[in-house]
């Protein structure tokens, strides 16, 4: 998608289901780009890149050029991505110890990482790892790494949480992974950009902006100031 573009509204079309969802997540990943899938909902973007997107997958546990899920027949039990689920390689793939993704992760070698979520604020705070509840088991992992290592993180996440609850706020009220470091914002009923001045709004599915808007309380803006 064109960030310059005006706002797409959808009213007809959703909400997205996840494969939906990370269909679009594909579909606005660069040509030529290095990205890693976070563990959750984003893995299923590696099984909606197009043949000739020039995408090379990254996993913390140690591949480059990973390819889609393992289908029944292709399962190697020892080759996996980062949340044990069963996947490919593509031609050129390499193994190497995860020390060595770690590095690659914190100096900037990743272009775009993707990455589930509990909140992101409306100016791109990320918090992804622990609810602060005192029963939760927190997940570290490598989205710390991530979160500030790639040059672009765009987060895929439903919209509202099971009791209704928004997951894009005006402030997380969860621990932080990360600050300011969220680009982009892929949700089954909205795509956001996101910045210092707040959210702005690409796309829109089963919902129109006016709508979307009377149901967040945040910061919004139709991208490129169009009227809706």
């Amino acid at each position: 998608m064109n960030p310059t573009s005006s706002l797409v509204e959808n009213p007809d079309r959703g909400p997205l289901g996840k494969d939906e969802m990370a269909a679009i997540v594909a579909r606005d990943i660069p040509h030529g780009s290095y990205v890693n899938l976070g563990i959750g909902q984003p893995t299923r973007v590696a099984d909606h890149l197009p043949d000739g997107s020039g995408v090379v997958l990254h996993t913390e546990n140690g591949l480059l050029n990973m390819g889609p899920a393992a289908k029944p027949g292709e399962v190697d039990p020892d080759l996996t991505n980062a949340g044990k689920i069963p996947v490919t390689e593509l031609p050129g793939a390499a193994y190497f110890h995860h020390a060595d993704s770690f590095a690659m992760m914190r100096g900037g070698h990743l272009d775009v990482c993707v990455l589930g979520a509990f909140q992101v604020s409306a100016t791109g705070d990320l918090a992804n790892w622990h609810t602060g509840a005192p029963d939760a088991i927190p997940a570290v992992g490598g989205a710390m790494d991530l979160a500030i290592g790639a040059k672009k993180v765009f987060v895929m996440m439903s919209l509202f949480a099971k009791d209704g609850s928004p997951k894009l706020v005006r402030e997380c009220g969860y621990p932080l992974t990360g600050l300011g470091c969220v680009d982009r914002v892929y949700t089954d009923l909205a795509t956001f950009r996101l910045g210092p001045g707040g959210a702005t709004v690409l796309e829109t599915f089963g919902i129109t902006y006016d709508d979307l808007a009377a149901r967040l309380d945040v910061p919004l803006a139709p991208a490129n100031g169009a009227a809706c």
